[in-house]
């Protein structure tokens, strides 16, 4: 099914995306689906963490086994902050009256109560699994369903880097952006792995998919680059090329809400070498890691507020690529006025998402049949004819990959910040 957009095509009343904290409608969809919260490598044993998802509160921690649990925010006693408390063996005791809770929630000890009715007290626990180094979460109704897998990257022999940023402004901004190639030779214009031309309408294609979106640029010679959206926050494409040994590389992201007005973009990029050309390259990302120590979300808000300009930034101290949509998407507002957009042609992608969207949360409130969405082999990126099976022959004499953290240090603890939310809020 096609979905293009004609040039003159204004916006409707739409299924609002932006707020997803309990009981709204965006909220509800994107509870039924696993996502990223966490990077397993934050997570030490025994040190509890408060974390913010999606306008929500939980208690984020890794019991003595190694087992990650989700549980409630709050003590169902007095209410304190069940972060401040400690881990004993996969249970939670409370810092404040020592009541402790299972790895499931179950009430097992309330010691000035002699536990006289644990049997009545409970906390919501959540479905928890680590997969390529990020720790996923169920918080939706029902029984959970299996974990999507990506064979493409856990069964790859080569490199992948972990990756991770915060993002000043409501998520699906960016889940929009993703399908919005005509924005690549505007907002990222200096840097010089960008090109002139992409993404006029007349050459981009959005079709419905078993996985979301099969999202499509043809090149005047006809050669194709295919990207893929997965519903209902995933992007899997083929990124430019960064490195001068490893050319076109792929990557995986999601699009998490922190709350309405910020989000995570949790990313994997899975990167065709090993061996020697792998330590270079390793070491060429960790300088490059090491030189980057100003936020480019705090450098976004003083271009934004009019008191810098881009090209006053020092470009080697700051991630650009983020920095250049830090500006673009938080630049439509912290939320951004969709009904006063004039979408175009070239906004074929953002209408497709919307159009998904609007359906399946519909249908949902509605209580009508939601699609399965499922990716098989076929779904993948592609870019001017190079298919994803050919990045992994170079690499496909190991069996597993090697993983790399190559957020800035700088960002790691703007992003935990974020994460945990403000304790003077809750």
């Amino acid at each position: 099914m096609s979905m293009s957009a004609t040039a003159n095509q204004r916006s409707t009343k739409m299924v609002d995306y932006a707020r997803t904290g309990p009981g709204t409608a965006a909220g509800q969809y994107l509870r039924q689906f696993w996502q990223p919260v966490y990077h397993s490598a934050d997570l030490a044993i025994g040190k509890p963490v408060p974390l913010r998802i999606m306008s929500e509160d939980f208690t984020l921690y890794r019991g003595e086994s190694g087992r990650v649990c989700l549980v409630d925010a709050r003590c169902p006693h007095r209410g304190t902050q069940l972060s401040s408390g400690w881990v004993e063996g996969d249970a939670l005791r409370c810092f404040y009256h020592g009541w402790k809770f299972a790895a499931d929630g179950a009430c097992v000890e309330q010691p000035a109560e002699d536990s006289s009715y644990c049997d009545r007290v409970t906390l919501a626990s959540h479905p928890t699994q680590e997969y390529l180094g990020l720790i996923f979460v169920f918080l939706g109704s029902g029984a959970a369903p299996e974990l999507p897998r990506f064979p493409e990257f856990d069964g790859f022999g080569g490199l992948i880097e972990i990756d991770s940023y915060l993002r000043e402004c409501n998520y699906f901004q960016n889940v929009e952006n993703a399908l919005d190639m005509s924005h690549v030779g505007f907002v990222h214009r200096d840097n010089e792995a960008s090109y002139n031309g992409i993404g006029r309408g007349a050459q981009l294609r959005a079709e419905e998919s078993d996985w979301g979106v099969v999202y499509t640029f043809a090149r005047a010679d006809g050669q194709l680059r295919v990207q893929q959206f997965g519903m209902p926050n995933i992007f899997y494409m083929t990124a430019l090329p960064t490195d001068p040994e490893i050319g076109w590389q792929e990557s995986l992201f999601w699009w998490v809400p922190i709350d309405d007005v910020q989000h995570m973009q949790f990313g994997l990029h899975r990167i065709p070498v090993s061996g020697e050309t792998a330590e270079r390259v390793k070491a060429r990302r960790q300088e490059r890691r090491m030189l980057i120590d100003t936020a480019h979300q705090h450098v976004a808000r003083e271009i934004l507020r009019g008191r810098v300009s881009l090209r006053d930034v020092d470009k080697n101290r700051v991630d650009l690529v983020r920095l250049q949509d830090d500006i673009a998407q938080v630049g439509q507002g912290r939320i951004a006025d969709r009904d006063h957009e004039r979408p175009g042609r070239a906004d074929t992608g953002v209408i497709a998402i919307r159009r998904l969207w609007d359906r399946e949360v519909t249908a949902r409130e509605n209580g009508g049949t939601l699609k399965r969405w499922t990716r098989d082999a076929k779904i993948v990126p592609r870019a001017w004819g190079l298919a994803t099976a050919s990045l992994g022959d170079a690499a496909a004499t190991a069996t597993s990959p090697s993983f790399v953290d190559v957020r800035p240090t700088v960002e790691i603890d703007i992003q935990l910040n974020a994460m945990h939310g403000d304790p003077l809020t809750r």
